[in-house]
């Protein structure tokens, strides 16, 4: 009896070990603990009614590409033109893998992955491109299988000539229409330029003034602006190319300012009145008049490498003090008797015709690319008179007899009656100064035992005490 009672039992010990993983995963089952991971969801299908992409195509066009379709997916495309569906294209699945139809001359593809392209048809307008104020040009799509693109150049409504490019044609097509060089491309692109000496704009500014723009050179570019008040031309700026970035000059009481891409702007100088006439402190010939007396003015040009020039002419001829731009203090200078500067300053810089009436400053930074430039003095105020000899058959006034003169006491000086300018002649000790006509301005050498005024430039600097009124 025992021993079948321990023969059940063992048998029924053996039944349980092997069928405790079976009972235990269905109790774990049905008591929803210590589950099985579950296989990962398949990802939901697109919206139908939501767009997967929306392609820009020419001519103003635009497609909406839609995923359709579950276990066989497919696509479709709407083609819109101003927010009007022209038409829809299928691809994939159950329709061809491809699907082109034409919408307002371009032919429209879709494929069966859901990408859109758009070929212009022959003879479709594919865009207009301005070259100028009156001037564009309307391209055209030309060909099937063999593409190529023509452009008509046209001028105030009126066709001036054709230009064409690609397949049986160069790959580029130049011509001069109005003063601009129009190039077309084999990808129908139009790329322009004003010819060498163009007037590509008049620009109105304040004040009265104007400027009129004009392209420069062939390979490299630059721009002139000639400033205008009244018909009359007050002066040019040059800015590009072998040029300064910018060039800025006071014009009747403005900062005009001259770009290298040919954009003019101007401000109110410093001082300048609303009309334009300036106050005490402008920097123009207008401001000078004010600034120095009625018979010394003054203007500031950029010469490049961050240097401005400042242009003075006074009754003893013309006077240009160099600085670091928008700075006071003066490392050189040049006048009607020093009208050069030597190699050691490191900018080329000379005053021509420094005894006539109409001088000129040619300048050039040392060690650059940059072209040589040339700014006008301004002009003498009008009732002023020069207080030296001027060539070209023109003399000034040469001081009332009596006074001291230039064989005064002081060795080395030149002295002018009713102003004096000490100007430094020969070897110069440090100390020198040099005062302009209608200013107490001092140019003082700050190193003891300078050789010259110019050998000690870099160690000048001007005190600036404008006189409030001009003895003349």
């Amino acid at each position: 009896m025992r021993t079948a009672l321990r023969t059940a039992l063992a048998a029924a010990l053996v039944a349980g070990v092997a069928a405790t993983p079976v009972l235990a995963a269905g109790s774990a089952f049905a008591a929803g603990t210590n589950q099985a991971p579950k296989a990962a969801a398949a990802a939901p299908a697109a919206a139908q009614d939501t767009p997967v992409r929306t392609v820009q195509l020419g001519g103003g066009l635009s497609a909406a590409v839609y995923a359709r379709g579950d276990q066989h997916p497919y696509y479709t495309a709407d083609v819109i033109s101003d927010g009007t569906v022209l038409g829809e294209l299928k691809a994939g699945a159950g329709y061809p893998p491809e699907d082109t139809q034409v919408f307002a001359g371009y032919a429209v593809t879709l494929t069966s992955e859901g990408e859109v392209t758009a070929v212009a048809q022959d003879g479709t307008l594919v865009r207009t491109v301005q070259v100028a104020e009156g001037l564009s040009a309307k391209v055209y799509a030309r060909g099937d299988q063999h593409r190529y693109y023509t452009a008509t150049v046209v001028k105030d409504g009126t066709a001036l000539g054709e230009l064409k490019a690609g397949a049986g044609y160069p790959p580029e097509d130049t011509q001069v229409f109005a003063g601009y060089s129009v190039t077309l491309t084999s990808e129908g692109e139009v790329t322009s330029f004003a010819a060498n000496g163009t007037l590509v704009r008049t620009v109105q500014l304040a004040g009265g003034l104007s400027a009129k723009v004009y392209a420069r050179g062939d390979q490299h570019r630059y721009f002139t602006a000639d400033v205008v008040e009244g018909g009359t031309v007050l002066g040019e700026l040059k800015a590009g190319a072998g040029y300064p970035p910018e060039d800025t000059q006071v014009f009747a009481g403005y900062a005009v300012t001259l770009t290298s891409e040919g954009e003019v702007t101007a401000t109110a100088a410093p001082g300048a009145g609303a009309q334009g006439a300036s106050a005490s402190g402008g920097t123009g010939a207008s401001a000078g008049k004010d600034k120095l007396g009625p018979c010394t003015v003054s203007t500031t040009v950029s010469i490049g490498a961050g240097t401005a020039a400042e242009l003075f002419m006074t009754r003893q001829g013309p006077v240009a003090e160099f600085s670091t731009a928008g700075e006071d203090r003066v490392f050189a200078m040049v006048d009607r008797t020093h009208p050069s500067l030597p190699k050691s300053v490191g900018i080329t810089a000379r005053i021509v015709d420094p005894k006539t009436a109409t001088p000129s400053l040619y300048t050039k930074v040392e060690g650059g690319t940059a072209k040589g430039s040339t700014h006008a003095f301004p002009k003498l105020p009008k009732g002023c008179t020069f207080e030296v000899p001027i060539e070209n058959g023109t003399k000034g006034a040469t001081g009332a007899k009596g006074a001291t003169g230039a064989t005064g006491a002081g060795a080395g000086l030149t002295t002018n009656t009713g102003q004096t300018s000490v100007i430094p002649q020969g070897g110069v000790a440090a100390g020198a100064e040099f005062a302009a006509e209608g200013d107490s301005t001092a140019l003082v050498a700050a190193g003891a035992g300078a050789a010259s005024l110019a050998a000690a430039g870099l160690g000048f600097v001007v005190l600036r005490r404008r006189a409030g009124a001009d003895r003349a």
